[in-house]
């Protein structure tokens, strides 16, 4: 971890976190999502096609509101770990993700990033040539399946947002109980929440607004957090050969974006940044890629070459990258 300490050291003036930047994206955000989700509400009642409209619009503020719950999670958004806890538990309403379970996945997230040995913690599931051909027919059907673009990116985002934040299940580990808390307490103000809110719209009118804004926001962070993990000459290691920094600067791809694009995602699409120190705030992130030439070198990745990831399924341990099924048959 030697070259990780290297790199904390040369990106500590960036992770110092402004609190009036901070405060304005944070009050920025909201304020623009609520209006949306106001807006939508109002043109239900005169055409459903421009209420419609304003959820996919409130469903994009959503990937930013997450994105500060993200920096929450990795106590970057303040320098008060009190602040970030509540305001991202707070925000964990909006984005139904359970703030205390979801933080604690995701460090081992980014502690196992393209580690083959320690796979399953906040991944998308991806397995090696051998591994799928050792599987029998049916699994490597569920694998298939599951890896299609329809599943991936559609029936996905609503199981993980709408139903598997709501269980309870398949929790392991110290931490195991803390997390359950989590998620039963998390729906537990869902509810109050919800139903309070329901109560004042109307139960249906909310549905009608909320659900697709949830859809999108899932759908395009799904996404996000796919095509930043998954491109063609990606990084995965035994454990014995993994570095963290190799993870970070080769299996995370900095995602060329629009700069409305970037701002709209909170400055995700520098990824590898982000793994390489997760407490830079993610409005920093842009100058740091700026500043320092290396982290420029990064593999990256245009929105049309992007779409061309959504074939990449299986890793090749003899190529050392990402093949389609195609190529692993062929």
């Amino acid at each position: 971890m030697s070259g990780a300490a290297n790199w904390n050291r040369r990106l500590t003036d960036y992770t110092v976190p402004s609190a009036r930047r901070s405060i304005v994206q944070l009050a920025a955000t909201l304020s623009a999502f609520i209006v949306t989700m106001a807006a939508a509400r109002v043109a239900l009642a005169a055409a459903w096609q421009l209420s419609a409209l304003f959820s996919v619009a409130s469903g994009l503020l959503l990937v930013r509101l997450f994105i500060v719950q993200h920096d929450c999670g990795h106590r970057s958004f303040l320098r008060s770990q009190a602040a970030c806890d509540w305001i991202g538990r707070c925000l964990s309403l909006l984005t139904l993700t359970p703030y205390d379970y979801w933080r604690r996945d995701h460090d081992k997230h980014h502690a196992t990033s393209g580690n083959l040995d320690r796979r399953g913690a906040g991944d998308i599931t991806t397995l090696t040539v051998a591994e799928y051909r050792a599987l029998p027919f049916a699994r490597r059907l569920a694998y298939r399946l599951y890896r299609h673009p329809a599943i991936l990116l559609g029936i996905g985002p609503a199981w993980q947002f709408l139903i598997r934040f709501r269980l309870p299940i398949g929790l392991q580990g110290k931490t195991a109980h803390k997390s359950r808390w989590s998620i039963l307490l998390t729906n537990l103000f869902l509810a109050v929440f919800f139903g309070g809110l329901g109560w004042v719209t109307g139960y249906g009118a909310l549905a009608a607004i909320w659900l697709p804004a949830v859809i999108v926001a899932g759908t395009a962070g799904i996404w996000l957090f796919y095509v930043q993990h998954t491109f063609e000459h990606a990084y995965w290691e035994h454990h014995a050969s993994w570095s963290y920094v190799d993870a970070a600067l080769r299996g995370c791809s900095y995602y060329r974006l629009p700069g409305w694009l970037h701002w709209l995602t909170g400055w995700i699409g520098y990824h590898h940044i982000h793994h390489l120190s997760a407490r830079i705030p993610n409005y920093r992130l842009a100058a740091a890629f700026r500043d320092v030439p290396e982290l420029q070198c990064a593999p990256s990745i245009g929105i049309l070459e992007s779409l061309g990831c959504l074939r990449l399924a299986l890793w090749c341990e003899d190529r050392k990258r990402l093949i389609s099924f195609r190529e692993a048959l062929g």
